[in-house]
């Protein structure tokens, strides 16, 4: 077996782990945990800075950002979310109205929504399978965010996740983009 193929093989065995250590996580454990999560983001520096915020509407067991919109700290804010419009490329939606996409992710109907500039951004919340204190991320494997990122230029990009998401370190490759800051229940990494 050729060593790229032991390194894929590690990185889906590792974000299987790791998705089943969030998935682990009751719905109550869940609800609490991103309130406390989202509490720590709300209340950062990077996020009362921030005008126009890219989120994601969380599936399955991802920490929920849902409080965070009606948070105090939100006041004022536009928030944006990711559409994917290939297999490939993702953009930035204020959302007009919704629909269910691929994997049953609700996503911003295109036609009756607003696209927002990836240099228009001022802050780019990420989802993600795993993390390390390093701040490296892992997300599901699609590079969608990996690709898009480069392209927010003026904007602070963080994850969201749980504790149980961490290890002590992730395999990265050259195109694996690090996060500035990681906010879970329980510390804020980096920054």
């Amino acid at each position: 077996m050729s060593n790229d193929l032991t390194r894929t093989e590690e990185r889906k065995a590792l974000r299987r782990s790791l998705i089943r250590a969030r998935n682990g996580l009751t719905p109550a454990e869940r609800a609490e945990r991103s309130a406390r999560a989202v509490e720590r983001l709300a209340d950062s520096e990077v996020f009362r800075a921030a005008k126009t915020v890219m989120i994601y509407d969380h599936v399955g067991g991802e920490l929920s950002l849902d409080s965070l919109l009606t948070h105090p700290a939100s006041a004022g804010k536009q928030f944006c979310y990711p559409l994917c419009v290939s297999r490939t490329e993702m953009i930035a939606m204020i959302p007009g109205a919704w629909q269910s996409g691929a994997y049953g992710i609700r996503e911003p109907v295109r036609e009756l929504s607003r696209e927002v500039a990836p240099e228009e951004l001022d802050l780019v919340v990420c989802p993600g399978t795993g993390f390390d204190p390093a701040c490296n991320r892992m997300g599901m494997g699609g590079g969608y965010y990996d690709r898009y990122l480069p392209r927010c230029v003026r904007a602070h990009i963080v994850l969201v996740a749980f504790e149980v998401q961490k290890v002590p370190a992730l395999p990265v490759d050259p195109w694996d983009r690090p996060v500035e800051q990681v906010f879970t229940e329980a510390a804020v990494y980096g920054g």
